[in-house]
């Protein structure tokens, strides 16, 4: 067809991206290059960084869609995607373009620019809810949220908030007060008037019951819990529409709904955060899509800026004319909508829409659970696989019966012997999700679960997953 388009006059599913990308090896892993720079880095660097590119030990020199060459000439590929930042694949050549157009005319400040109208009419025409399409734009996720929660303080006056067991919003202390886990331990005291409910992670059901017999037994936990512990009014409820550092869980389609009418009964607005769900990560545009649940405030980021720092939030007209946050800089961000930032986020949101990126979310990670999910019944520790788009999680287990999770010592070496082959998982954790570039072909992902099944075979054949 002329101009390379397909016969429905559709430009192809990801165009630009390389595929049918492999792995190769020249050095042992890391090669002596990686080792003496990563020598000079560990010198200055404080600890705390990335877990996967300390374990690594790999040194990156150059990366093109689902591959990434380090500095001894080994090509790896990519599973990890940037922990669902890198949407795009890496160096996508429309992205370098725009990005170094825009830096020859302007960079910074917080002027109005062709990029950022362009950018905050894109996010509006594909609002996640009728109405929610008032944008402000901020650099990192945890920014985004806690401007959420002070939107939502704002517009109620109440101050009390609501998340969920496993949930993960940031690292800053308002966000930190709503993870759902043991990180947060040592980091105390937080804030207040935080209350956290279980989620519907229906594996490892809070309530040892089933879905759907259970009649979401956990919501209706949440809302007696409430009744039971709230002190003041409540503001919001934050929840995850699938929670993805707990391990990409994705709970039954009616639950969402359920969270939400809970918040509205009592009078809170309903906070979808969509850093990692949003612009097609779970073959739907919007994570709230599988359900229709309609979020009065969603929160943004990861995909959204194709890999450059950028994340925002998205509210109706009413909710964000609330004072103070709406105040001139009440809500503002010295970074936030930057030129360059705003080139970035436009410019991925034409690259999602015009290279069908959604679709090939959906196509590509349905191939790819097709071929997990037999893992299940082939390996001993596989207790359970789950996914939507390229949004997948694989539960590692030392016995089915019991879900005890492997041991962070089996999931290492698991993860060792992938990098080893030239492979980037996130298999250091026992909850082991996949989240690749939305870009990634078919022959691409087949190439890298090929290698993950390798590793397998070893763990069964060396019995390493008891360790």
């Amino acid at each position: 067809m002329p101009g390379g388009m397909t016969p429905n006059n559709e430009a192809p599913v990801n165009e630009s991206q390389p595929k049918n990308q492999h792995v190769e090896l020249k050095t042992q892993i890391p090669g002596p290059r990686s080792r003496t720079l990563r020598e000079r880095e560990d010198a200055h660097l404080a600890p705390g960084v990335q877990g996967y590119a300390v374990t690594a030990g790999v040194v990156a020199d150059f990366a093109r869609g689902s591959a990434i060459t380090d500095v001894d000439g080994n090509t790896f590929l990519d599973l990890i995607g940037g922990i669902a930042v890198n949407a795009l694949g890496h160096s996508h050549p429309r992205m370098v373009e725009a990005l170094s157009a825009q830096l020859q005319h302007v960079s910074v400040g917080s002027l109005t620019t062709q990029a950022r109208v362009d950018l905050v009419e894109r996010v509006a025409s594909h609002a996640p809810a009728p109405g929610v399409h008032r944008v402000q734009l901020y650099s990192s996720g945890a920014e985004a949220v806690e401007s959420a929660l002070r939107l939502a303080r704002c517009y109620t006056g109440k101050h009390e908030l609501v998340s969920f067991w496993g949930g993960f919003h940031g690292k800053t202390m308002g966000a930190l007060s709503l993870m759902g886990s043991p990180a947060k331990h040592g980091y105390g005291p937080l804030l207040a008037g935080v209350h956290q409910l279980p989620y519907a992670d229906c594996y490892r059901c809070p309530l040892g019951s089933t879905h759907p017999a259970c009649g979401l037994a956990c919501v209706e936990l949440a809302r007696k819990q409430l009744e039971a512990s709230r002190t003041g009014g409540i503001a919001a409820f934050i929840a995850e529409p699938m929670q993805g550092t707990a391990g990409n869980i994705v709970p039954p389609a009616d639950f969402l709904p359920a969270v939400a009418s809970v918040a509205h009964d009592l009078g809170a607005l309903f906070i979808a955060d969509e850093m990692i769900t949003g612009f097609g990560r779970t073959g739907r545009y919007w994570g709230v899509d599988a359900s229709g649940t309609r979020p009065d405030i969603v929160t943004i980021g990861k995909a959204f800026g194709g890999g450059f720092p950028l994340s925002g939030l998205i509210t109706t007209d009413e909710i964000s004319q609330a004072e103070p946050w709406s105040k001139p800089s009440g809500s503002s961000s010295s970074y936030g909508g930057n030129p360059l930032a705003s080139m970035a986020g436009s410019t991925a949101l034409r690259i999602i829409d015009e290279e069908r990126l959604v679709e090939n979310s959906r196509v590509v990670g349905a191939m790819m659970l097709e071929k997990l999910v037999p893992f299940q019944e082939r390996y001993p520790f596989v207790g359970h696989v789950r996914g939507s788009g390229l949004f997948m999680g694989v539960e590692m287990v030392r016995d089915k019966k019991t879900k005890e999770p492997v041991s962070s010592a089996a999931a290492g070496r698991i993860y060792r012997e992938c990098i080893r082959r030239g492979l980037l998982t996130m298999a250091y954790s026992p909850h082991f999700r996949l989240q690749p570039a939305l870009t990634i072909d078919e022959a691409t992902a087949g190439n890298a679960l090929a290698i993950l099944q390798e590793v397998f075979d070893l763990a069964e054949r060396e019995g390493f997953w008891r360790d």
